[in-house]
């Protein structure tokens, strides 16, 4: 290349630069931008307030070292807990005012794009926020490091600093996850040794991934399902219930949930072979990407029909593609879990070990709610206990599911979009029915729900429950759903964010009303393709008047 020419591509070159820059200083100056960083603002008083209140090591001589150890105690300890909170609420309140602009199509996806690591990078830094299931982690990749079974033995055999910040209640149960990633817990334990600090930003980083998977697959999704990209980000990406726990609180949900809308997108994308491999990743790190998989055949042989069709040729027998599709997916999902398994030395041992969920308790399952109903409502005349009550109304529930889920499967076959949906009522079924549930589930099935086209309504449903979810867990992961005046702002604060969402100020506090801020409502129905909420629905009634 000539000298001009290489001045011409540097002055271009420049000038793109320039031009970004500026473009960027001007977002800032708009509202939304105005929102990024408030986003901002608060994912950096959540780090510096989880140093008090988050979910901290029992012994931390590093914040002894900076003399922040008053933090925990006392006045400090309430004081970490307000800047808690206030940096939540900053971020949900950033949130909808992102959002507002964004179904307003006021904000594109590159804004969102560079909102994304501006709200995360703060959080990397942080103490594990609202959960201690990074400490299970390195503990059980330490396990494999020093040539122990996670499946076949718990924590408690190898004694250390690891082992003393783990919950009680995980010491002695086996690790419940797949064995990739077991292998990124042995691969952070080796480098970063005992060192709590290094290992959960170590493991941050190698969940990091999955982010990524959902900002490359989601605006595809919901472009291929008649959704609209940015919102689609704003949803599932942006939402404080995603970032707050499955970054703040370093939970493998994240790599998990991106490979498996990866896997989505691809399939979609008629590569289904790929697709598949992608999805049996997922299910290395967590076994829940598998409920994506039955799915993925029934679009396979949809394609492979209008294959046929377009080519002038007959399409294969139902019961033939069948076979193929499925012979070939189960083909390319036992090899990579085979190979995978290989690597970490270990054998099925999660599936035995999936069962230890059932020491989680609350009532954001049905089966818990239903034996809480039972005992408080008849316990004072038959003493009934809530522990046998639960174990009848798990089982229940499990054979409901399981009926369910096969429903769900045979029904969701006809089209790509049918499929897709089947997945998505497959894991709200799941979420809601199983043993046990966590704030952080709900991250499964709205990463999928985000490339629907949703109504105004549905959004703000979407968001009221996300701002609950997201509020009803303590930071230092306990629970806060047994306490009635933490559910009860907990409730209040999600109604306020659903209504924020169209409403500008929906408690009246403004003396004087700015009409002229107000954002009219958006008619997202005009988007191409039903609401899944009311596909879902209308599926339900089709199904009582027609046999399968």
């Amino acid at each position: 290349m000539s000298a001009p020419s290489r001045s011409l591509n540097a002055t271009a070159a420049t000038a793109d630069r320039r031009s970004r820059l500026r473009s960027s200083a001007d977002y800032l100056r708009t509202p939304a931008g105005h929102a990024s960083v408030l986003g901002f603002l608060g994912a950096v008083m959540i780090t510096f307030g989880g140093f008090g209140a988050g979910s901290v090591r029992k012994h931390d001589p590093l914040l002894e070292e900076m003399r922040l150890s008053w933090l925990r105690f006392g006045h400090g300890y309430a004081l970490s807990m307000i800047i808690v909170w206030a940096g939540v609420l900053s971020m949900i309140l950033a949130w909808v005012r992102l959002g507002r602009a964004t179904i307003r199509g006021e904000v594109g996806l590159r804004a969102l794009a560079w909102t994304v690591p501006l709200w995360t990078a703060p959080l990397l830094l942080a103490v594990p926020m609202f959960s201690r299931d990074a400490y299970s982690y390195l503990a059980q990749g330490a396990l494999l490091r020093d040539g122990f079974d996670p499946y076949a033995v718990g924590p408690v055999v190898n004694p250390g600093i690891l082992l003393d910040n783990v919950s009680n209640v995980w010491t002695t149960t086996t690790a419940p996850y797949g064995p990739i990633s077991l292998l990124i817990g042995q691969g952070v334990t080796s480098i970063t040794g005992d060192n709590v600090v290094a290992g959960t930003m170590l493991l941050r980083l190698a969940f990091l991934p999955g982010l990524g998977l959902m900002l490359w697959a989601l605006p595809r999704l919901a472009r291929q399902l008649g959704g609209q990209p940015t919102v689609a980000v704003w949803v599932a990406v942006l939402n404080p219930l995603v970032l707050i726990h499955l970054i703040g609180g370093v939970h493998n949900e994240l790599l998990m949930v991106g490979l498996m809308v990866a896997g989505v997108t691809l399939a979609l994308d008629r590569r289904h072979v790929l697709a598949i491999a992608v999805i049996a990743v997922g299910v290395a790190v967590k076994a829940m990407a598998g409920i994506a998989l039955p799915f993925i055949v029934w679009i396979w042989i949809i394609h492979e029909r209008q294959r046929a069709e377009a080519e002038g040729r007959e399409p294969a027998a139902p019961l033939a593609s069948f076979v193929r599709a499925a012979g070939t997916g189960v083909a390319v999902f036992v090899a990579i879990f085979t190979a995978a398994s290989a690597v970490a030395g270990v054998g099925l041992g999660w599936l035995t070990a999936l069962s230890g969920s059932a020491k989680i308790i609350n009532w954001l399952s049905l089966p818990t709610i239903m034996a809480h109903v039972v005992t408080v409502g008849t316990g004072w005349f038959t003493g009934l206990r809530l522990t046998p009550v639960l174990e009848v109304t798990r089982s229940i529930c499990a054979l409901a599911l399981m009926g369910l889920l096969l429903w769900i499967w045979w029904r969701f076959r006809k089209t790509e979009r049918d499929a897709v949906l089947g997945i998505l009522a497959a894991l709200v079924a799941i979420v809601i029915l199983s043993p046990a549930a966590l704030p952080w589930y709900y991250s499964w099935p709205l990463a999928i729900a985000a490339g629907f086209a949703m109504s105004p309504r549905t959004l703000q449903v979407v968001v009221g429950l996300s701002t609950w979810l997201m509020l009803v867990f303590q930071p230092d992961g306990s629970i806060g759903l047994y306490t009635f005046f933490h559910v009860a702002l907990a409730t209040f604060a999600a109604v306020v964010a659903a209504l924020s969402l169209r409403t500008v100020d929906p408690l009246r506090l403004r003396t004087v009303s700015d009409k002229s801020t107000e954002p009219a409502p958006v008619p997202l129905g005009s988007l191409r393709g039903p609401d899944p909420a009311e596909q879902l629905a209308r599926t339900a009634a089709d199904s009582r008047s027609s046999s399968l």
